[in-house]
């Protein structure tokens, strides 16, 4: 089986999965750094195998270059990195869906929800 290289700051587009090793790799730092931000991002929440194992999803290896790229390259704080984060995942919830459509959305949850009741 041939070893594909991951190049830093590439994430390999056929896996979906990925151990902390690897991850480490992608990201450009040593594992200890990746735990300890884990400590720090909330937002961050790698899933564990059976065996304790940290298991990172493409979505994870995405925030941890981020994180990266805000702390090191653009010499944020730990604290001031948070914000940011923060600020950009309000704006990126702002921006899909209108009033009148998240309106919509909640009417037919309640529906949903009263349907749910009448079966029970």
């Amino acid at each position: 089986m041939v070893e594909q290289q991951q190049v830093e700051g590439r994430i390999p587009e056929q896996k979906l999965y990925f151990k902390i090793g690897e991850v480490a790799k992608i990201v450009g730092v040593k594992p200890y750094v990746l735990r300890y931000w884990e400590s720090e991002f909330r937002m961050l929440r790698p899933g564990k195998t059976r065996s304790r194992h940290r298991i990172y999803r493409r979505k994870d290896v995405e925030l941890l270059l981020r994180i990266k790229t805000l702390l090191h390259d653009q010499r944020f704080t730990i604290e001031g990195a948070r914000k940011q984060l923060k600020a950009e995942a309000e704006e990126a919830r702002a921006g899909w869906a209108s009033d009148a459509q998240i309106r919509e959305l909640e009417r037919i949850r309640d529906e949903l929800r009263a349907l749910r009741d009448s079966l029970r």
